[in-house]
């Protein structure tokens, strides 16, 4: 086969350094949504759903075939940190936390996922973040231990 090609999907989740919630105002939000997944399309990973809310975030995205999960992170993090600190409505403290969460996604529950991240406004008014990482850790079958997973 002459061609090299994939469809990887992932899932990816991770919080604001302590859970802080420096993202509240709605329009900084949807500006990094907006960010985000042009920094995504640069690294050819494009976003399917991606959804910021006041202390983490959700990408659904294809993963290029070029890059490593630990690249793509690092894009995502170290570009929207940036942006973060010298937008007008950012603030020169933000900090994402360390850690990180990635889930392989298939193809045909990319439609459920990609619902899922677009309802986080509304998914938190009753859960919260911590809760619903445990819930997939559990989900997905990941061991972890509560003294490491959140700074």
């Amino acid at each position: 086969m002459p061609q090299s090609l994939s469809n990887v999907l992932v899932h990816v989740i991770y919080s604001t350094k302590n859970r802080e919630p420096f993202l509240r105002d709605v329009r900084l939000r949807r500006d990094l949504e907006a960010y985000l997944a042009g920094s995504l399309q640069s690294i050819d990973c494009s976003a399917i759903a991606l959804r910021v809310v006041a202390d983490h975030l959700h990408v659904l995205c294809r993963l290029s075939r070029t890059v490593t999960i630990a690249k793509l992170i690092e894009t995502m993090k170290t570009e929207s940190s940036k942006w973060i600190k010298r937008h007008s409505r950012g603030t020169p403290a933000f900090r994402w936390q360390a850690g990180y969460a990635v889930f392989s996604v298939s193809a045909s529950n990319a439609g459920r996922v990609k619902r899922y991240i677009e309802n986080q406004d509304e998914h938190h008014r009753a859960k919260t973040f911590q809760d619903e990482l445990r819930a997939f850790f559990r989900r997905h079958q990941i061991e972890f231990d509560e003294r490491y997973v959140w700074d």
